[in-house]
């Protein structure tokens, strides 16, 4: 299972941490204030009230083990900056900055933010389907709780036809085509060319496929990650 940190409790950083734990994600919540981490510490695994510029504080929790941290802080940007060094330092494997401007964004990555998101370009909700699914690629919202989604075939499909991995049966989704590179046609400088493919029951799937599935959100969520 994988295990994120979101660091900051506002409105972002309240969105991310709840749709994260309802995907099925290990969820650790930090926020300097008292209110806002008992009104989520039911919807998470780990609710803390604490100071993220205090290494110990991170270390309490065992934030140097978590695959991702999402440091949520809003208004106190120095806080931010100071969070995203001690993260670094603890050796967190990708860290995730929040920035209000494209000024605070550049400053994030150049102290070694691996990614940097603005609120007005990306919503909680979307980068919580991002974390919560390596694979994904992309996602189109078609209707309250159902959902259109690109993902990369994981390991437990390659090699597997249709047929054996009974999507429909097995996960209640439905494959609509399969994007597939082109042989012969990838240049190591550009993205690969890809091809759609219909697919049919003998159809086996390969390692770099792209799947696009429809389904709703709940069923989306069992689909094997890894």
């Amino acid at each position: 299972m994988r295990k994120i940190a979101v660091i900051g409790l506002g409105r972002f950083g309240m969105a991310l941490a709840k749709t994260l734990s309802a995907s099925g994600v290990q969820v650790v919540a930090i926020d300097r204030d008292g209110k806002s981490v008992n009104e989520i510490k039911d919807d998470v695994d780990i609710a803390v009230r604490g100071d993220s510029t205090d290494q110990a504080v991170l270390l309490s929790q065992d934030l140097d083990k978590v695959d991702v941290c999402v440091i949520a802080i809003g208004e106190q940007f120095e806080s931010a900056l100071l969070t995203t060094v001690l993260a670094k330092q603890i050796g967190i494997p990708e860290v995730i900055c929040r920035a209000q401007s494209e000024f605070h964004a550049e400053i994030f990555q150049k102290i070694g933010a691996d990614k940097i998101i603005q609120p007005e370009k990306v919503s909680g909700e979307s980068l919580a389907r991002q974390l919560s699914n390596p694979q994904l690629v992309d996602f189109i919202q078609l209707a309250d709780g159902f959902t259109l989604m690109e993902f990369r075939a994981p390991k437990t499909f390659h090699g597997k036809s249709i047929r054996e991995l009974a999507l429909r049966n097995r996960y209640e989704v439905n494959l609509v085509v399969i994007r597939r590179e082109v042989a012969g046609k990838t240049d190591p400088e550009e993205a690969p060319v890809l091809e759609t493919i219909f697919p049919y029951a003998d159809e086996e799937l390969r390692e770099n496929d792209i799947l696009v599935v429809v389904g709703s959100d709940e069923a989306l969520t069992r689909l094997p990650r890894e």
